[in-house]
């Protein structure tokens, strides 16, 4: 078969998460309760915001782009992980540029919207009074169409790397996906320029995304310390919360996976703390953004009023 490239590889075996065979169902069952959970979550806080007029605000139009990308990611990356737990997991060349593409491509977006938010909350906590004016529906979307554009560039800088490697000999991805780092690994031509793009790529992501963020919440800290009511201090720590947990959570356990070295024993640790940001932080941002959220507990409950009004009319 010929591909894109030089490669005599047409298709790769995906080692999964680990290769202990006592462990595999219980594995299965338990991603398979996250993949459950990442897409019953996701999809109820899309509709809730979708659904609910009071919702619809620059706030809420970015997490309801955030559980979208989440959802997205959950889907590109679980259902191939499910598989390595129960058959041999193949997959071709192209599928396996697709699945890099598309996980590089909402891993970045992410990134950015996260950024947007923290120019959201500093907006809203230091220019209260022009927060109507400055977050206009036009801003949000630009704002939005910003970060689907920067990683659907980031996405194919890193994808565009890939095909032109070529993949001789081994076929086996020691991982539950194809991730940048495996891949190069397997390439039997030299990858110095690919690995300094990609540095390069990921490294102005992480300083755009993290200076914005860090210069907004300096100057959201210094607005803070001037607040003498506590009244005000807890509204401003209720606003930003949710979206500092959510950063925490996804930059650091993407930054611990991406310092690690290349020995074996890192490689498992890579595998390990990749969950993370593929698995347990799209699970948990509906959590974070609905149990801490009076707004989406007070939509829960008047959809939930809907749906018995409706019920009872329907018998």
């Amino acid at each position: 078969m010929v591909v894109g490239n030089d490669s005599s590889v047409t298709e790769f075996i995906l080692v999964g998460f680990t290769d202990l065979t006592q462990l595999q169902l219980p594995l299965f069952l338990l991603f398979f309760v996250n993949y459950m959970l990442t897409v019953v979550g996701n999809v109820s806080l899309i509709n809730l915001i979708y659904l609910n007029a009071h919702l619809h605000t620059p706030m809420y139009f970015f997490i309801f782009n955030l559980s979208f990308i989440d959802l997205c990611h959950s889907l590109v990356i679980t259902p191939k992980l499910l598989m390595s737990f129960v058959s041999e997991n193949t997959i071709s060349f192209e599928g396996c540029m697709a699945q890099l593409f598309f996980f590089c491509f909402f891993v970045h977006s992410e990134c950015y919207v996260l950024t947007a938010m923290a120019y959201d909350r500093y907006v809203a906590i230091c220019k209260p009074l022009w927060y109507t004016v400055t977050m206009s529906p036009q801003v949000c979307s630009l704002l939005m169409f910003g970060s689907y554009a920067m990683g659907f560039a980031g996405a194919m800088v890193h994808t565009g790397d890939m095909v032109r490697l070529s993949f001789c000999d081994s076929s086996i991805i020691n991982h539950y996906m194809c991730d940048i780092f495996p891949l190069l690994q397997l390439s039997c031509t030299r990858t110095d320029a690919s690995e300094l793009v990609d540095s390069i790529v990921v490294s102005t992501v992480v300083i755009i995304s993290s200076f914005i963020i860090f210069v907004s919440y300096a100057l959201i800290l210094s607005n803070i310390l001037h607040i003498s009511s506590a009244q005000g201090w807890s509204k401003a720590f209720s606003t930003c919360g949710s979206h500092i947990i959510t950063i925490a959570l996804f930059y650091g356990s993407g930054l611990c996976t991406h310092l690690k070295t290349s020995s074996d024993g890192s490689i498992g640790q890579r595998k390990f703390l990749s969950v993370f940001y593929t698995n347990i932080v799209p699970m948990l941002n509906p959590l974070i953004y609905s149990l801490r959220n009076k707004d989406v507990r007070l939509a829960v409950n008047k959809t939930l009023i809907k749906i018995e009004k409706r019920s009872i009319l329907i018998q």
